[in-house]
């Protein structure tokens, strides 16, 4: 039971920083996008591709901060739900709420103008949350085989 008590605290601090680094954080690209105008991508590798041709010209943190942070920051959504909800271990559950959950941010993101609307983002965010999903699966079987018992 303290384990999912412990998920519940952890989602929440989770969506705390999620929201800052994505609405608020100066420093993660909200400075450099011109004020009220929309900015989109809608062609599926169009940003993947840019930002690995020209991340020596952009940099190592430009570059990882977009493709690996985009990963990265779903990652525990894929790691923490399963714990939290039994219904949510699967990986097809994850995978739909990764990119229901993904698709909302970047909406959010286009109709309020903060950020851009990417589909390349929903495509590394819904693989973070699936790969979040598949550290849990392994993270449970260890469990299950030192304690013989599911979450």
């Amino acid at each position: 039971m303290w384990i999912r008590r412990g998920g519940i605290v952890l989602f929440f601090l989770y969506l705390l920083a999620l929201a800052y680094f994505l609405f608020f954080s100066e420093s993660y690209g909200r400075g450099l996008i011109g004020e009220g105008e929309y900015h989109y991508n809608l062609v599926p590798f169009r940003e993947i591709r840019r930002f690995w041709i020209y991340r020596e010209q952009v940099g190592t943190f430009a570059w990882m901060s977009n493709l690996l942070g985009n990963v990265v920051g779903f990652f525990p959504l894929g790691f923490i739900l399963p714990v939290i909800f039994a219904n949510m271990r699967n990986v097809g559950s994850i995978f739909c709420l990764g990119f229901l959950f993904s698709l909302s941010v970047e909406t959010i993101q286009l109709v309020t103008k903060v950020g851009c609307f990417d589909v390349d983002d929903l495509m590394l965010n819904t693989l973070g949350a699936v790969l979040g999903y598949f550290a849990f699966a392994v993270c449970n079987w260890i469990r299950r085989g030192y304690h013989g018992k599911a979450v």
